[in-house]
C-alpha cells in the first residue's frame, strides 16, 4: 500500500530526475563559435570539430552563429551542416553583414574561427564586443582569425598578434624567442605573417606552470600544419606559452614563433593558438586538448580538464579521426 509518506518521496524522487539535467546543462560552460568567411575553405569543418570536441569534454554547451554572407567553403557548410543555422548565401567575395548581432552577453565564451579578409563587423557589433571582452568575457581565437579584422584596435589589442591584412610597424613589434631562448621584442620595419610549408614540427613549452599546459611534455610533436611566422601587433598583457621553430630551410626565420599565447582585455581572458590549418592539423590530439583546456581557462580562469592518455609525446604525434 502506498503511504503518504511513500508517495511523497516518489514525487521528491521523480523531481530529482528531471532536476538534475536540468542542472548539469545550466552548469556547462556557453560557448559561441562565430565564423562565415575565411580563406581556409574547411572552416565549416573545422567549426563542427571545435565544436564536437568542446561537447566531448561534458562541460561545454555550443551554439554556432555564422554571417548571412559567407566566403568559401561552400562545399563544407553543405557537408558539415549545424543545426539550427539560418540559411545562408555564398557570394564570390566577403561583404559586411549588417544582421550578424550576436547576443555575446548570453556566453561565457566566444570562439573565432574567422579568417584573412574576413568583412568587419559593423560598429554595433564590434562595440558590444569590446564591452563583453572588457566586462569579463572568454575569447578563443583559431589559426587564421589572427588574420581578421586588422583596422579594428580592439580586436588586435585582443589577439596580441597578429598577421597579414597590412599589418605592420605600426601595429606594434614581432614578437618570438631568438634562438638563445631570449624574449625578442623586435620593432624593425616589415610586413606581419608568413609561413613556410606546411610540415610536423615541435611545440615548445615556455611556461609549464599555467593552466593550460600544466601537465604537458616540455615538448611534443604536433601534426602537420602552417607554422605561422612574423607575428605582429600591440603585444600587450600577453603572455607566450609556448613556441614552435620556424626554419630557414622552409623559408621561416630561424627563430621560435609564438603558438600559444594568452592575453588580457580589461577583465577579459583570451587564448590565442596558431595551430589548426586544416582537418589533419586539427586531428591532433594536441590541438584537441589545448581547444579544450584553452577554452576552459579563457571561460572561468581555471582548467580541470586532464591530459588525455593519448596525448602526442616529443617523438610521435597522435592523431585522432574525426567522425562528424
Amino acid at each position: 500500500m502506498l503511504t503518504k509518506k511513500h508517495f511523497s518521496f516518489l514525487i521528491i524522487f521523480c523531481l530529482a530526475i528531471c532536476f538534475v539535467p536540468a542542472f548539469a546543462q545550466s552548469s556547462r560552460i556557453r560557448a559561441l563559435i562565430v565564423d562565415g568567411q575565411n580563406n581556409h575553405e574547411q572552416w565549416p569543418k573545422i567549426t563542427a570539430m571545435m565544436k564536437q570536441y568542446l561537447e566531448q569534454t561534458g562541460k561545454f554547451s555550443v551554439d554556432v552563429q555564422r554571417t548571412q554572407f559567407t566566403w568559401q567553403g561552400d562545399k563544407y557548410i553543405e557537408a558539415y551542416p549545424i543545426k539550427g543555422l539560418r540559411q545562408t548565401q555564398a557570394l564570390a567575395q566577403s561583404k559586411v553583414d549588417s544582421t550578424f548581432y550576436p547576443e555575446f552577453s548570453k556566453y561565457d565564451l566566444v570562439i573565432c574561427n574567422f579568417g584573412w579578409n574576413a568583412a568587419p563587423w559593423t560598429a554595433k557589433t564590434q562595440a558590444d564586443f569590446e564591452k563583453y571582452m572588457k566586462n569579463g568575457g572568454g575569447l578563443v581565437v583559431i589559426h587564421a582569425a589572427d588574420n581578421s579584422f586588422p583596422e579594428w584596435p580592439a580586436y588586435n589589442q585582443m589577439i596580441g598578434l597578429g598577421g597579414w591584412g597590412d599589418r605592420t610597424e605600426k601595429d606594434g613589434p614581432y614578437v618570438y624567442y631568438d634562438q638563445n631562448d631570449k624574449l625578442v621584442k623586435d620593432t624593425q620595419p616589415g610586413k606581419a605573417g608568413s609561413h613556410g610549408s606546411q610540415f610536423d614540427f615541435l611545440i615548445t613549452l615556455r611556461d609549464t606552470t599555467h593552466p593550460i599546459t600544466k601537465g604537458m611534455p616540455k615538448k611534443w610533436l604536433h601534426n602537420k600544419d602552417e607554422l605561422y611566422d612574423r607575428l605582429r601587433g600591440p603585444a600587450k598583457n600577453m603572455q607566450i606559452l609556448a613556441t614552435a621553430f620556424s626554419p630557414k630551410s622552409n623559408n621561416g626565420t630561424d627563430r621560435n614563433e609564438p603558438a600559444l599565447i594568452t592575453i588580457r582585455f580589461g577583465k577579459g581572458r583570451i587564448f590565442h593558438m596558431t595551430l589548426g590549418h586544416a582537418d589533419y592539423s586539427a586531428e591532433c590530439v594536441g590541438f584537441i586538448t589545448c581547444l579544450q583546456r584553452g577554452s576552459q581557462w579563457a571561460a572561468t580562469g581555471k582548467v580541470d580538464i586532464p591530459l588525455p592518455d593519448d596525448f602526442p609525446t616529443e617523438t610521435e604525434k597522435r592523431q585522432r579521426k574525426f567522425d562528424k
